[in-house]
């Protein structure tokens, strides 16, 4: 029987020494490859641990069950896609708004191998809808910093808004990439234009406000 099944009190082994961080990013990497292949109901701890090319008792040795692992997986992703953002931010006050639609636009699509289980574990999960919450969450706040840093004027609320667009942009761009989507050759193209089209039209009247407002000033 999988130890998923079981709920023991034991949380998760945080090593100290590098080897032992080196394993768990092995462990957690097969783990979210099955994951990703399988499913969460699926994969089991023996065949994470065969993925890993690690003895059972090595990966029992941080993981109590299943889903102390899937715990760790979704912090993991979260973390990434915390680190990912953070990084656009910094970079948007350099980017036009058609420069950052096209940055926009492949983001998600580039992070999609490095969270490529969240999918699995957002449909498996019982807390899955906490999960997709905290997901999109981060990602509409993500994007709303760096819209705002392109466009110092954009106000919050609608900086949330048209992040909540892109979000979707960029999700549709994904499928039609990976052909979960309806799609022709050359419709990923015209969605980036359009992508392009939208961000200049609704962030350029917001991107000389706080220059203008001090060049009128006494």
């Amino acid at each position: 029987m999988d130890s998923s099944s079981s709920r023991g009190k034991r949380t998760s082994l945080q090593p100290m020494r590098a080897a032992g961080r080196q394993r768990v990013e092995e462990l957690l990497e097969a783990a979210s490859d099955l994951m990703a292949e399988r499913g969460y109901e699926a994969t089991t701890m023996a065949e994470i641990a065969a993925r890993a090319a690690a003895k059972i008792g090595s990966l029992y040795r941080f993981f109590p069950n299943k889903e102390a692992v899937a715990d760790a997986l979704v912090k993991r992703h979260i973390a990434v896609l915390e680190d990912e953002y953070a990084a656009l931010a910094k970079r948007a006050a350099m980017l036009s708004p058609d420069a950052l639609a096209d940055v926009l636009i492949e983001l998600l699509v580039t992070l999609h191998p490095r969270v490529k289980s969240l999918s699995a574990l957002m449909e498996a999960r019982t807390d899955s809808m906490e999960i997709r919450e905290r997901a999109r969450g981060h990602a509409i706040v993500g994007i709303a910093a760096a819209l705002r840093v392109c466009a110092p004027g954009l106000e919050d609320a609608l900086s949330r808004d048209i992040a909540a667009v892109v979000l979707n942009t960029m999700k549709v761009l994904r499928g039609m990439l990976a052909k979960d989507a309806p799609t022709t050759p050359g419709a990923p193209d015209e969605l980036r234009r359009m992508h392009r089209l939208y961000l200049a039209e609704r962030l350029t009247p917001f991107r000389n406000v706080l220059a203008s407002t001090t060049d009128t000033e006494p």
